[in-house]
């Protein structure tokens, strides 16, 4: 996943301030019968084949720059063990069946519920006829989306949205409130660092288990960490990737993971980053908001690409 790499940051003693490189985002509509074939805007959403719009954020259209994201079926029953399959149509209708790997993976597909209460992230499997399939824990009903992200053969990296409707009792939960820590499984994730919008800053995550620093984190999908972020208003979706590489001379297994990040507006988000340690995935999760006028404190430079980046606070002891 070639994504821009983006994320947040905070202000002393305060609430969490926290950004994605998101543009303002378009209502998202049903998916189309079929590819469509003009260069007018669709109403569903869509953009026209080999057209795009730099300023509509990843997942919000199930066609895009001549890429069609297809679901089997828009509408399933809830179960634990629910099989997935869609394809990626070129604008001549036909199934994709070559892919350029990125991250250890030649697809990688999140699935999240819309009100962000459940989350995956799957790595389907590609038959001969272009067909991707994977089974997925439904057992929550709702409405999802469901993204792929991808980089065909010949292509720019793309994610595609579509939606999924899991028939059942739907209790939406409202969006937890904004915090700098994250746990799961006796593991703590703690943000550091701060952004300013429209501007690339340095953010890390330090990993704590138990209150002890994890500094043996195993590397998964090619990184120590493996960051989705959507935003809360309309599930705008950006891939996020850590700066370095496992096994270079200066990325370390651990504690702190280090993000690029960019925030063009305010508002909420959701983050999921996947980190691996003892052999086991797990998920931290994370809601953090963007000030509408964030600064960074004094002695914390947002990086430009043109000076090396330097140290941030962990955020620790806030």
């Amino acid at each position: 996943m070639n994504a821009t790499t983006k994320f947040a940051g905070f202000a002393l003693g305060l609430a969490a301030v926290f950004g994605i490189a998101l543009a303002t985002g378009a209502a998202i509509g049903p998916e189309p019968a079929e590819p469509a074939h003009d260069s007018t805007a669709h109403e569903d959403g869509a953009a026209p084949l080999g057209s795009h719009s730099d300023d509509i954020p990843g997942g919000m259209m199930a066609t895009d720059r001549g890429y069609t994201l297809r679901l089997d079926t828009t509408q399933t029953t809830a179960a634990p063990n629910v099989p997935l399959r869609f394809r990626i149509l070129n604008q001549d209708g036909a199934p994709v069946t070559r892919y350029v790997r990125s991250h250890d993976k030649d697809l990688h597909l999140i699935v999240v519920r819309r009100d962000m209460a459940a989350f995956q992230h799957v790595h389907p499997v590609l038959d001969g006829n272009g067909t991707w399939s994977v089974p997925l824990d439904l057992t929550r009903s709702g409405d999802y989306r469901v993204f792929a992200d991808f980089t065909p053969e010949g292509g720019d990296n793309l994610t595609l949205g579509a939606d999924l409707r899991v028939a059942g009792g739907y209790d939406p939960q409202p969006l937890p409130p904004a915090a700098m820590t994250s746990t799961v499984g006796g593991y703590t994730g703690t943000l550091g660092g701060s952004v300013i919008p429209g501007q690339a800053s340095r953010v890390t995550v330090s990993m704590h288990r138990d209150g002890k620093p994890v500094t043996d984190l195993q590397p998964y999908l090619g990184a120590y960490g493996h960051l989705v972020a959507l935003r809360a208003a309309d599930l705008a979706y950006l891939h996020v990737h850590p700066d370095g590489h496992p096994g270079d001379s200066v990325t370390a297994p651990g504690p702190t993971i280090t993000f690029y990040v960019t925030a063009p507006s305010a508002g909420d988000y959701r983050l999921f980053l996947d980190f691996q340690h003892e052999d086991v995935v797990r998920t931290a999760e994370f809601t953090l908001t963007v000030a509408p006028h964030a600064t960074a404190p004094a002695g914390e430079p947002t990086h430009t690409g043109q000076t090396s980046p330097q140290p941030v606070p962990s955020g620790h002891g806030h």
